[in-house]
């Protein structure tokens, strides 16, 4: 039994990648048989791994047509970005009222050790990879495993168009420093215990990133159907 489990487990992680990447493109019916091929499973480990990605909004499901990546549309990433504003913000929230002087402490150290690098760097996909650990870890003083994961499951499903966003920013000015200077912002306000100004601070830091929600999604097709873009 362990070795199936392990053996979907294997499968459900090269498909998640996939998935994530828009390695399968928008829409796009995805082959089964190809899938068993390259990945080296069989049908039942496979569909067993396709069925959880369809449960996880990665992909979807048709009856009598098969399974289907997701679609990618503004309004749908618009939708994430707001349920992703709506988990923050009550993460936040609890966060003041729950996290010991202590956990706050270790974010505040951790955002501290983190800034040079952060200023610094200029890989899009680890710029954006340190973005998503701070933000995890803001949520985890909330003290509530399931708003976590609820985090993790939309920050799969817009890390794409993020690092879309990202690139459109790296032009900016001290983008980089923006962007922290809106996290101690908001760590100093946890730390505050200032429930209304943390609330206010994620709420503004996570709308500035929809508000390109229409631009990103139309790069992010170029590069998916256009390889030289």
């Amino acid at each position: 039994m362990a070795k199936a489990q392990s053996s979907v487990d294997k499968v459900y992680e090269s498909l998640k990648a996939k998935a994530v990447n828009f390695e399968f493109k928008p829409e796009e019916r995805l082959n089964e048989s190809a899938l068993s091929v390259a990945l080296g499973a069989s049908r039942t480990p496979l569909r067993e791994a396709l069925n959880r990605l369809v449960a996880e909004g990665f992909l979807t499901f048709k009856t009598g047509r098969g399974f289907f990546c997701r679609a990618l549309s503004p309004s749908r990433i618009s939708e994430l970005y707001e349920a992703r504003q709506a988990i923050e913000t009550e993460a936040v929230r609890r966060a003041v009222a729950r996290a010991s002087d202590g956990e706050i402490e270790a974010l505040c150290a951790y955002l501290v050790a983190s800034e040079p690098e952060y200023e610094s760097c200029k890989d899009i996909a680890k710029l954006l990879e340190m973005d998503e650990e701070f933000h995890r870890r803001l949520v985890e003083l909330a003290g509530n495993a399931e708003l976590s994961n609820i985090l993790d499951n939309i920050n799969g499903r817009i890390r794409y168009v993020r690092l879309i966003n990202l690139e459109l920013l790296r032009g900016t000015t001290n983008t980089n420093a923006g962007q922290l200077s809106e996290h101690r912002r908001i760590v100093e306000a946890v730390k505050a215990r200032n429930e209304e100004a943390a609330m206010q601070a994620i709420r503004g830091h996570i709308e500035r990133r929809q508000e390109q929600t229409t631009e990103a999604v139309r790069i992010a097709f170029s590069k998916l159907y256009v390889p030289d873009f």
